[in-house]
């Protein structure tokens, strides 16, 4: 229960730690809020729309609402002629992330893997206290510390995150191959069954001309046979008479 207790309030530390961040963070200027969303890695940074919006993962639809539209005025590309660009591909991540808290099942996804890093973290740090226990070390670990503690659910959360699209990309490249394997067969099959019919339809078309050749043929056939087997009657000889 101590141990439980204990990662429940540097869990609740942390929080209350990223609110002060993203209270700081929510008067960057528009620029640095663009380089923030398209920092290198932000492939996987902003699979997290808790982190793309930089808002608590416990907050309200209101309180996303109003982050959205903090930010997505700050990033948009008619805020930023010099950077248009990229503003824009910010403007998407904000965009992005916002519609997925919409909806009540990704948003739950989202949570559960925020939470799930939280539990991994939490877990390793009493594994790690039980082997300290045993080995008869102070139970002191790094992660007791709030801010090792948020880093440690952030790079986790991040890896789960990662993972999942990993796993997810894993699945629409097979579903793609699948998918054209089908397309490739049923091709395959409709170009079978036009070669069947076309030779059909040629058979068909053909039968007359074959019919009357294979008449000729025996025709033919019929006429040298009774050539070969027509006999002539000879006039049989005739015996000169002997006298004696």
């Amino acid at each position: 229960m101590a141990a439980g207790g204990s990662g429940e309030e540097a869990f609740n530390t942390f929080y209350t730690e990223v609110k002060q961040i993203e209270k700081r963070d929510s008067v960057l200027t528009s620029k640095q809020q663009i380089e923030r969303l398209l920092r290198p890695g932000s492939s996987y940074f902003n699979l997290n729309p808790f982190e793309v919006l930089q808002v608590d993962p416990e907050a309200t639809d209101e309180e996303l609402k109003k982050r959205f539209r903090q930010l997505s005025i700050l990033v948009h590309p008619d805020k930023n002629q010099d950077d248009v660009d990229r503003a824009q591909l910010a403007f998407e991540a904000v965009d992005k992330a916002y519609k997925m808290l919409l909806e009540s099942d990704h948003k739950k996804k989202a949570l559960d893997v925020v939470h799930a890093g939280k539990e991994y973290v939490e877990h390793m740090m009493s594994q790690k206290k039980k082997q300290l226990k045993k080995d008869g070390k102070p139970i002191d670990v790094e992660e007791d510390d709030p801010e090792m503690f948020r880093q440690a659910v952030y790079k986790q959360t991040m890896k789960l995150f990662a993972e999942l699209e990993i796993k997810r990309k894993e699945r629409e490249a097979k579903d793609m191959h699948e998918r054209k394997r089908q397309r490739e067969e049923e091709i395959e099959t409709h170009e079978k069954a036009k070669r069947e019919r076309e030779w059909q339809k040629n058979f068909e078309e053909t039968r007359d001309g074959r019919v009357d050749s294979w008449r000729n043929f025996q025709a033919k056939g019929k006429t040298k046979k009774e050539k070969k087997n027509r006999t002539f009657l000879k006039p049989p000889k005739v015996k000169m008479e002997q006298r004696e």
